[in-house]
C-alpha cells in the first residue's frame, strides 16, 4: 500500500496542484468554502420542489428531495473534479428548479416534468460531444468574457445582500430598499454585517482561509445570538442557526428513477414540449458558460485567448449532471457560481471538488447539521467574492465603444434582472447590433449571430407562444 507521502505526490501530479500554484491545504479549504456557500441548496431545492404541485395535485417528499439534492450534487461535483480538473462544483440550478416546479409541473405529472429535464441533459451532452457548445464559447470576444465574469461578480454580491436581508424588495419605487422599510433592523442583519466586516478585514490582511474562518465564526455568533435573544425563526430565512435535535438522519432514495421521458407529449403536445425543452436548454447552456468563464477566469486558468481548460469535458459533465438531476427528480443540476468562494480560498484544481463532493455525500446522513449555517453567515462570502470578480473590468478597453457598450450591458443586466443568462443574452444582442451599426458586421463570428438570434427568441418567448396558440 502506498505511503501517505506517495499518495499526496500522486494527487499532486494527477490534479496538477503544484503546477497551478496551489497547495493541498488551499484545495481543502477551497472545497470546504465552496460547500458551505452552496449548502443552502440542500434546503432551498427541497422547499421549491416539494412546495409545488403537479397537474394531478401531487407533491414531492421534502426528505426525499433533500436526499437526491445531496446525492446528485456530490456525484456531479466529484465527476467534474476528476474529469475536467476544475474547481467547479455542481448542484440543482436555481431558476431552473423554479421553472420546473412552477411552470412545468403544473402542466403535467412530476415524472413527466423530470423526464423533460433528463431529455434536456441528453441534448446538452450530445452538443458537447459534437464540439458545437465549445465553439460557441471560443467565438466570444475576450472583453465580453471579462464582462461576464464582472457581471457575475455583481450578481452574486447582490444575491449575498438579498439572502442576508440587507437588500429587500419593495413595492413601487425604489424596487429594493436598505433592509425592511429603508432601514436595517433585527439581529440576523447585524450578524451579516459583522460577518461581512470580518471577511473583508481578514481578506485585506491576507489571512489564509479568510472566507472559511468568517463563515465558521459568524455561524457560531449567530447560534449564540439566536439562543439568548428573542428572535422569530422567520427572521433568519430558510436556515435557523440552532443546534439540531439530531445529528444524523437516514437518507431516503425513493425518488430515484421516477421519471418518464415522453409522457409529457401526451399531456401538453409536441410544440409545448419543444418550447419547454428549448427554454430549459438555453438557460442551462448559458448559465454554465457564464459560470465556467467567471470562475476559471477568477482562478487565473484561462489561456491567453480566454479559453477555459478542458472545456469539452466540463460541458459534457455539466450535461451529465442535468441527466442525473432528471433521473433522480432533483431538477437540472448545473455549475455553481458559488465555486468562486473556493477559488477565493485558493482552490485551483479539481481536488477541491473531491472535498466539496465528499461533504455533499456526508450531508446525506448529516443534513440536519449541514443546515445549521444561516444565509447571514454564508452571504458575506458571496459579497466578498463579488468584489474579487469585479477586478476583471480592468481588462476591458472602455475606449472601444463596440466592446465597451456590450460589456456594460452584460454587467448591468445580470444583477438588475437577477439572471446570468439574461445578462449574457442582452450583451450578445448588443454586441451584434453595435458592430452592425458601426459597419463592422463582418467582425462578428457567425456563431454569435446565431446565438444572438436564439436569445431574441428566448426574450420573446411569450409572444411566440401566443402566436403559436400555446401557453
Amino acid at each position: 500500500m502506498p505511503s501517505r507521502p506517495a499518495l499526496i505526490a500522486r494527487a499532486d501530479s494527477f490534479f496538477q496542484i503544484s503546477a497551478r500554484g496551489s497547495t493541498l491545504g488551499r484545495e481543502v479549504r477551497g472545497g470546504i468554502a465552496t460547500f458551505f456557500t452552496m449548502a443552502y441548496i440542500l434546503v432551498l431545492n427541497p422547499i421549491i420542489l416539494s412546495g409545488a404541485t403537479d397537474v394531478h395535485g401531487n407533491q414531492l417528499s421534502f426528505g426525499q428531495v433533500v436526499t437526491v439534492t445531496a446525492l446528485v450534487a456530490g456525484i456531479s461535483t466529484v465527476l467534474m473534479g476528476i474529469t475536467a480538473n476544475l474547481p467547479l462544483a455542481l448542484a440543482a440550478g436555481l431558476g431552473l428548479n423554479a421553472m420546473v416546479a412552477y411552470q412545468i409541473a403544473p402542466q403535467m405529472s412530476w415524472p413527466d416534468a423530470m423526464g423533460l429535464v433528463l431529455l434536456e441533459g441528453v441534448i446538452i451532452c450530445a452538443l458537447a460531444g459534437t464540439g458545437l457548445r465549445e465553439k460557441v464559447m471560443h467565438a466570444i470576444p475576450m472583453p465580453l468574457k471579462m464582462a461576464i465574469g464582472a457581471g457575475i461578480g455583481l450578481f452574486i454580491a447582490f444575491i449575498g445582500f438579498v439572502n442576508a436581508g440587507f437588500s429587500v424588495g419593495a413595492e413601487g419605487s425604489p424596487p429594493v430598499n436598505l433592509g425592511s422599510g429603508g432601514q436595517l433592523a433585527g439581529w440576523p442583519v447585524l450578524v451579516f454585517c459583522l460577518g461581512l466586516l470580518l471577511t473583508l478585514s481578514l481578506l485585506a490582511r491576507g489571512t489564509k482561509g479568510a472566507i472559511l474562518i468568517s463563515i465558521a465564526v459568524t455561524t457560531v455568533v449567530a447560534i449564540v445570538i439566536n439562543a439568548i435573544a428573542d428572535i422569530d425563526d422567520a427572521a433568519w430565512g430558510l436556515t435557523v442557526p440552532a443546534l439540531p435535535e439530531q445529528i444524523a438522519a437516514a437518507p431516503d432514495f425513493g425518488l430515484i428513477g421516477q421519471f418518464s421521458l415522453f409522457g409529457s407529449v401526451g399531456q401538453v403536445g409536441v410544440i409545448t414540449v419543444v418550447l419547454i425543452v428549448f427554454t430549459l436548454f438555453l438557460t442551462d447552456f448559458f448559465d454554465t458558460m457564464g459560470t465556467a468563464v467567471g470562475v476559471t477566469g477568477e482562478a487565473g486558468l484561462l489561456d491567453e485567448k480566454g479559453r477555459v481548460p478542458r472545456l469539452g469535458r466540463l460541458l459534457f459533465v455539466d450535461g451529465l449532471a442535468t441527466v442525473f438531476g432528471g433521473a433522480a427528480s432533483a431538477s437540472s443540476n448545473t455549475s455553481y457560481i458559488e465555486s468562486a468562494a473556493g477559488v477565493g480560498e485558493g482552490a485551483r484544481t479539481g481536488f477541491a471538488n473531491l472535498v466539496t463532493g465528499a461533504l455533499f455525500g456526508l450531508s446525506l446522513f448529516l443534513a440536519p447539521l449541514a443546515a445549521v449555517v444561516p444565509s447571514q453567515a454564508a452571504a458575506p462570502a458571496l459579497v466578498t467574492v463579488g468584489f474579487l470578480m469585479m477586478a476583471q473590468v480592468s481588462k476591458i478597453d472602455w475606449t472601444d465603444q463596440s466592446l465597451a457598450i456590450p460589456a456594460f450591458v452584460t454587467i448591468a443586466v445580470m444583477p438588475f434582472t437577477y439572471s446570468i443568462t439574461n445578462g449574457i443574452g442582452a450583451g450578445f444582442i448588443a454586441y451584434v447590433v453595435v458592430k452592425t451599426a458601426l459597419g463592422k458586421a463582418r467582425e462578428v463570428h457567425w456563431l454569435l449571430w446565431g446565438t444572438a438570434a436564439l436569445f431574441l427568441v428566448h426574450f420573446a418567448i411569450n409572444p411566440i407562444e401566443q402566436l403559436l396558440g400555446v401557453s
